[in-house]
């Protein structure tokens, strides 16, 4: 007699998902084109859908009948490539042939690969970035600080110098909204494992990332919460702290009063009399702060939902607003692309500096350079480290790079800045915000629900992830592969609703679900 099956939970959840749509393809428009060639030059077409072999690609400048399958956001070789020949998308290589490559194959890791190395000489050529026309300039409703900067919430934030103070932190947060409801925006602490057991510039850097986020914009007060045992010493980071409102400031040590869940709402009570008279005033867009973020991306990233942020990026820069670009392990195999936009040669040699130290920072942990696209990324179609960079840089647009900044340091008002943080997604959001940001847009083709101190706006390269993940995407830049909407339209759509988040007449999905957290980037030992 057969036993009967059980089926494990994960089984069960997967089946259940099956049911659901989950994993299948949306259908696309009529209209939606098989494949896109993104740029004149390139060698490969992009699949919009799951194609089938013997299926005839149209694609401006080549027709191609597929030689085999080729997954939905993969690669089509439009032209016979040689083995070691470059192959080309965004009109840059992306690596090259490891074998004969014929028209209409499917490219991927079993027959393209990365030509990066270690690092680099690069060539000054001069500022060759376009300006963009600002046009009229429209306002949002933010919230004037007194050192001139414009937040878009007035929340409390509850800063730890140390970890091991995580779990009073909520708990202090937890009790104040209870007892503050509705007087303010809300307030928050952020939990991470650091501020002890460092030493040198690990410690540095904690205070650096946790000063820029007490002297946030969208923190109308602070209260930093300290041990008091701790490396992370509270007088030590209020030095660091410069720029903090003192007015807007409490804190205290909880080895120094009787009952630190008391204490800490008391303050906080303090800072709530004080903030609830702040009152929202139009303000240009010329003073926001976006920093733009790519994770969890597919083969339409770069096409879609990255390519709509760099025009918004062009947008706002013209107006005089700020974006900033970071994941630097992100610009290897496309750093001359952001170099011939540097704004002086000041600015070259800076980003040049930045790019050598990061790949010399891998090569030092005995780590290839080359080995970022992660397994999703690869199942979503990029296959080497150049494909990614050069979709993850299109957020940065066209506009000029006009400042280089440290990890930790605080990004001045306007212009295009490229950040020192890696590429991962807690670690680099983080430092966006630490430096200034009062806005992510963060753009993601596989999904991803994580969120950070500021509203955090997600928007997906393609519908499928828009439409099973609502809670999740509030953006979707996938129709411009529907063929429903084009760049133009996005772009006014997706500036409206920054407007809108900015303004605080909408929360994004992070605000609403209770997505709220920090990352900080450690590289040394751990006493």
């Amino acid at each position: 007699m057969t036993e009967p099956v059980t089926i494990g939970v994960s089984e069960r959840v997967l089946d259940r998902a099956q049911q659901q749509g989950v994993g299948r393809p949306t259908e696309l428009p009529p209209g939606a084109p098989d494949a896109v060639r993104v740029h004149p030059s390139d060698d490969v077409a992009v699949a919009v859908r799951p194609l089938a072999a013997g299926t005839r690609v149209d694609v401006p400048g080549a027709s191609v009948t597929l030689a085999e399958d080729v997954p939905a956001g993969h690669k089509i070789a439009l032209r016979d490539i040689a083995a070691g020949e470059a192959v080309v998308k965004y009109g840059m290589p992306i690596g090259a042939a490891t074998a004969p490559i014929a028209a209409g194959a499917w490219i991927h890791s079993h027959n393209m690969a990365t030509r990066l190395s270690g690092a680099e000489t690069y060539e000054y050529h001069g500022a060759t970035a376009p300006n963009a026309s600002a046009g009229t300039i429209p306002t949002f409703d933010g919230y004037r600080r007194p050192d001139g900067r414009v937040g878009t919430r007035n929340e409390v934030w509850i800063i730890n110098t140390v970890g091991c103070v995580n779990t009073a932190a909520e708990r202090i947060a937890k009790l104040a909204n209870e007892r503050y409801a509705g007087e303010i925006d809300g307030v928050f602490s952020f939990s991470h494992p650091y501020g002890c057991s460092q030493l040198g510039d690990d410690l540095k850097n904690t205070q650096k990332v946790l000063a820029g986020l007490a002297r946030h914009p969208n923190a109308g007060g602070v209260l930093v919460l300290g041990l008091g045992c701790e490396n992370n010493q509270m007088a030590s980071f209020l030095g660091v702290a410069e720029g903090v409102d003192r007015s807007r400031l409490r804190f205290f040590n909880s080895q120094d009063v009787v009952d630190e869940l008391e204490t800490g709402v008391e303050l906080i009570g303090e800072l709530v009399a004080e903030m609830k008279h702040d009152r929202r005033e139009p303000v240009p867009v010329s003073e926001l702060v976006i920093g733009h973020k790519c994770g969890g991306s597919d083969g339409f990233s770069g096409i879609t939902a990255n390519a709509l942020l760099g025009r918004l990026a062009d947008r706002l820069t013209a107006m005089g607003g700020g974006v900033i670009l970071t994941e630097v392990p992100e610009m290897f195999g496309a750093e001359q692309v952001l170099l011939d936009r540097a704004a002086s040669r000041e600015v070259f040699d800076e980003l040049v500096s930045m790019v050598n130290d990061f790949k010399e920072y891998f090569i030092r942990h005995g780590q290839p350079v080359y080995e970022n696209p992660s397994p999703g990324n690869k199942a979503g179609g990029l296959t080497t480290l150049e494909e990614k960079s050069l979709g993850a840089i299109q957020k940065g647009g066209r506009a000029t790079v006009t400042r280089i900044l440290r990890y930790g340091e605080r990004a001045a008002p306007g212009g295009l800045s490229l950040l020192e943080a890696p590429g991962n997604d807690g670690v680099s959001s983080t430092a966006m915000t630490a430096s200034g940001a009062t806005v992510l847009l963060f753009t993601t083709g596989r999904g991803t629900p994580l969120g950070f101190p500021v509203p955090t706006v997600k928007v997906s390269s393609n519908s499928p992830i828009a439409e099973r993940k609502p809670h999740w995407i509030d953006f979707n830049a996938g129709r411009l592969l529907d063929g429903t909407a084009t760049m133009d339209q996005l772009t006014d759509e997706l500036l409206a609703f920054v407007i809108d988040v900015a303004s605080g007449r909408v929360k994004a999905n992070n605000e609403k679900h209770g997505y709220r957290e920090i990352a900080i980037w450690k590289e040394g030992v751990t006493l």
